[in-house]
């Protein structure tokens, strides 16, 4: 396993990062199996694990704090909040009152005294992020959490905390964790550099695009077991014309890795950790066969300039397949009042 510095923070960690969204409801109802995932990453030598509240609604983090016990100061401990943990309308979101309850409910699922990274899930244009980053700020010097992050925040929102972090003199956000694979490069244009430039560690999540670049989809009949047979809409299989130019890259991607002597998962894996600015890839696997066939991938170091040459002649550098998968679309976009003068 090899091992990168998480931006500025001093912290080194795996390039490849345990997710556990797949432990419980979502994915895998055998605890015993997600203990057994988490051992054997552990045991390979991966030290940085991700999960977030909402993961099959506190769930997930349930199960890792179980799995991870007598082992707890072995790994770097991330988790998220601000997506919706019930019908209360407060109990979601980045103000303080709910940061304030929700990291509560978070160190007692996980049985820990502190989150190493406390991560932002998405943006939240309501909140003033003076308020979610004094907030932060407050459980840090509490020690109820190291260090702060945010997740699929566009680069100006980055921009924009980082000023405010600084004139405000609360802490600054030193990792952001966004969606990039071969078949989503929007971050290329943007969120890298920006990352890059403020020294932010880098975790990408879906880097093997929501199973895509596994090469278990290479035709519009899917495993019945898999995530796009549980969850169709978000994986693209219900979208024609995003599932047909998927299955034609990834025939042809599967040919490229091949010839280099590659299995197609480590290509995706590899091509990811090969951008200057990223520090770990989030595997997310729902078995302990899934986590097995992704391990070897942090062996290795950056691909050759020629493969990656060959990965951007079939999806250019800064292009997303399906914009969808992004994973954050602004208000501006979704909302037409933001965009019409009244």
């Amino acid at each position: 396993m090899q091992y990168r510095r998480l931006g500025g923070t001093g912290v080194e960690v795996s390039t490849l990062c345990l997710g556990t969204m797949m432990f419980g409801a979502w994915g895998n109802r055998d605890e015993q199996e997600c203990h057994r995932i988490v051992g054997a990453a552990l045991d390979a030598g991966v030290n940085l694990v991700d999960t977030a509240d909402v993961y099959a609604h506190g769930e997930s983090e349930e199960i890792l704090g179980r799995a991870l016990r007598g082992r707890r100061d072995d790994v770097v401990l991330a988790t998220k909040f601000h997506e919706p943990m019930g019908d209360d309308r407060n109990r979601r979101g980045n103000s303080r009152r709910w940061i304030r309850r929700a990291v509560e409910e978070s160190l007692r699922r996980l049985g820990t005294d502190r989150i190493d990274i406390y991560q932002v899930h998405r943006p939240d244009p309501r909140t003033d992020l003076d308020e979610t980053l004094g907030a932060l700020t407050d459980l840090v010097r509490q020690g109820k959490v190291v260090s702060i992050g945010t997740s699929a925040f566009p680069a100006e929102e980055i921009v924009t905390a980082q000023w405010v972090a600084e004139r405000r003199h609360r802490e600054r956000f030193t990792t952001e964790q966004l969606a990039y694979s071969i078949l989503t490069r929007g971050a290329e244009a943007a969120a890298l550099p920006t990352c890059a430039r403020h020294r932010l560690g880098v975790l990408v999540f879906s880097p093997l695009n929501g199973g895509w670049l596994t090469g278990k989809y290479r035709s519009a009949q899917v495993p019945a077991d898999s995530r796009a047979g549980r969850n169709g809409d978000h994986f693209d299989f219900r979208d024609a014309a995003a599932r047909a130019r998927k299955l034609d890259l990834v025939g042809e991607l599967a040919a490229v890795a091949r010839e280099a002597g590659l299995t197609l998962i480590e290509l995706a894996l590899g091509f990811v950790l090969s951008h200057p600015a990223v520090t770990s890839a989030i595997i997310g696997p729902r078995t302990l066969e899934q986590l097995r066939s992704q391990l070897s991938a942090g062996e290795l170091g950056a691909l050759p300039a020629d493969l990656l040459d060959r990965v951007d002649a079939l999806v250019p550098p800064g292009h997303d397949v399906n914009p969808a998968d992004a994973g954050y679309r602004p208000p501006a976009l979704t909302d037409p009042a933001l965009r019409r003068r009244r």
